[in-house]
């Protein structure tokens, strides 16, 4: 073992933020350098807030992480602590950092900790241990009934239990079947998926091998987003890996079980995240649902019985097959058992990649993992679920993360997304983004669908504009009833969940909107208006510099004013000002009623 191991966060989230400078940086001083110093790339550390993330280990076991390193700490980092010894304390991310501390990680075990591509190091953390097990211990049914006894549900977001599904496909005729890994994650805010293949894609390809064996699959697809270029970089180089040590492949480990894998780089479409949509798209025609029953597990991929799991259900396999799935039962609730990954994003302190075990609070993920709310603002609502799920408000941040508890409020578990929205967030505007973003993703093929989500965008743009009516909100009730029970697909039977939600838990707010004309977060350009505070104008010139339409106008030094039928409401001359000169009001500006 080196004398120093040196480890950068090398995931999308970390590169992003300036890791591979610092990575160079280590790089370059390791190969100088006359100690024994490795550096080596990671996945996704977790607290994505705090990076670059650099990890360093000592060779008597005492380790370190260091974040927010950029190219001057890097350098600080070498001077003082590799070459003078000097841990700087008040740049560390300290084992009782309250963002890790309620979090128990399974299917995040590996990532940040071992090199992603390196197949020897996955190895070294138990890896292929539980194919091995399988391949010579077990029969395909007494694997499925271990799945079974641990209660793993499908974490894609309908929650069905993985030993049943498995079931279905296994006793299933047909001398072809099929294994797809679904990795398409669509909704916005969500990046599980991707952060689970960038760190630790071994697990996911021991977990699909596994799911194969038990069902008597001999070929098997990964669907992945070519949004994705690191996560199919990754996934590409660790098939090879498996390939070449014959963990994939023509009877792998000699146990005369044969397996292979293809990679399947989907074009972005939302629908293609259904199951049926999908297969319709690795066979190379349109992604669009088609009727069920047949279900998959009978008739799927070119008619063949196919299985399909989604990244992190097949992440929690090898962990299972390990512990067994008596001890996995333990963890988590009655009817929701073992951990979930969350992607904890928004107006939130602390975001990032986030496993807890189920029945977490959501109070408990947000406030004392996530730090609370940027800039201590009031929290508004969490939206769960994605586009299919829904917004809960304050009044229920005690609910349990588990499946039932979630789909009673209204919202679903869905496949991880947790964006958290401040006091400065207008409800009706986010059930018309959400909307917005569905409709645009329907495929067209059911009427509702297609229609019915258009016919509630328009009424949502409508009372955003300020001229709805009261019979808004019961035309949108009713829409939302017709399209969950006339569409095929989840995508359809799910779009109003934003709306229902948030007309449940913040009607007074579309009572805002109609009635009164105004928008109490001021998001809603329709109805604010942007005016300049005399007393606290300086005559600085700044917003005029930024206006981009000329509707800040005046003389250095003196009062300015915002031109209302010029003005775009773009914001950037209440961002720019240093005095709070710049006020924004809500209302009905046409009636004279402003606030």
């Amino acid at each position: 073992m080196p004398e120093r191991e040196i480890i950068i966060g090398f995931g999308s989230c970390g590169i992003a933020a300036g890791a591979r400078r610092a990575y160079d940086i280590f790089a370059e001083e390791a190969e100088k350098s006359s100690s024994n110093i490795s550096v080596k790339p990671t996945g996704c550390i977790g607290a994505c807030h705090r990076e670059p993330l650099v990890g360093i280990r000592e060779s008597g076991g005492k380790q370190y992480l260091y974040g927010e390193v950029d190219e001057k700490r890097a350098k600080e980092i070498i001077n003082r602590h590799i070459h003078g010894g000097e841990v700087i304390e008040d740049w560390l991310v300290k084992p009782d950092y309250p963002y890790f501390a309620k979090q128990k990680k399974i299917v995040l075990a590996n990532s940040g900790i071992i090199d992603p591509e390196n197949m020897d190091e996955y190895i070294k953390a138990n890896g292929y241990k539980a194919l091995k097990k399988v391949l010579f211990g077990m029969t395909p049914e007494e694997l499925i009934e271990e799945i079974r006894t641990s209660g793993l549900r499908g974490r894609g977001g309908a929650g069905f239990p993985t030993g049943l599904k498995w079931g279905f496909a296994g006793k299933s005729n047909g001398g072809k079947k099929y294994m797809i890994c679904n990795a398409d994650e669509g909704d916005p805010g969500a990046f599980m998926d991707r952060s689970v293949l960038e760190g630790d894609p071994h697990a996911v390809l021991e977990g699909m091998i596994i799911g194969a064996y038990a069902i008597g699959a001999d070929e098997g697809f990964i669907y992945v987003r070519a949004e994705y270029p690191l996560a199919i970089k990754r996934l590409k180089i660790a098939i090879a890996q498996a390939e070449a040590k014959g963990f994939l492949g023509n009877s792998i480990m000699n146990s005369g079980f044969s397996f292979n894998v293809h990679i399947k780089e989907g074009a972005g479409a939302f629908v293609c995240g259904e199951e049926t949509a999908l297969m319709a798209s690795i066979e190379g025609k349109r992604g669009m649902p088609r009727l069920r029953p047949p279900y998959p597990a009978v008739k799927g991929l070119w008619g063949a019985p196919t299985n399909i799991n989604n990244v992190e259900t097949l992440a929690n396999v090898p962990a299972i097959i390990r512990m067994g799935g008596d001890v996995y039962a333990e963890i988590g609730t009655e009817k929701s058992k073992g951990t979930k990954v969350f992607a904890l994003a928004g107006k939130i302190k602390r975001g990032g990649m986030v496993e807890v075990p189920m029945g977490t609070t959501l109070r408990e993920v947000i406030f004392d993992i996530g730090g609370g709310i940027q800039g201590d603002k009031k929290f508004r609502a969490v939206q769960l679920g994605g586009p299919s799920g829904g917004c809960i408000p304050e009044s229920l941040l005690n609910t349990p993360v588990d499946y039932d508890s979630l789909t009673s409020t209204g919202a679903i578990m869905g496949s991880g997304g947790m964006v958290v929205m401040d006091e400065s967030t207008c409800m009706v505007d986010v059930a018309r983004f959400f909307l917005s973003f569905t409709q645009n993703e329907s495929c067209g093929k059911c009427t509702f669908c297609r229609i019915g989500t258009k016919r509630m965008l328009e009424i949502l743009e409508r009372i955003t504009m300020g001229h709805g009516g009261m019979e808004d909100m019961h035309k949108l009730e009713e829409l939302a009833a017709k399209i969950k029970t006339a569409s095929l697909c989840a995508l359809g039977q799910t779009a109003p969940n934003p709306v229902l939600t948030t007309l449940k838990y913040f009607r007074e707010e579309y009572e805002d909107h109609i009635l009164r004309k105004k928008c109490p977060a001021k998001k809603c350009k329709a109805l604010i208006r942007f005016r300049v505070i005399p007393e606290n104008c300086t005559g600085c010139t700044l917003c005029v510099r930024v206006c981009p339409t000329g509707a800040a106008h005046g003389e250095r030094r003196q009062i300015h004013e915002i031109a209302s039928d010029l003005c775009i409401k773009c914001g950037l001359c209440e961002e720019v000002c240093r005095f709070d000169a710049i006020e924004i009001t809500t209302g009905d500006i046409t009636a004279g009623v402003i606030s």
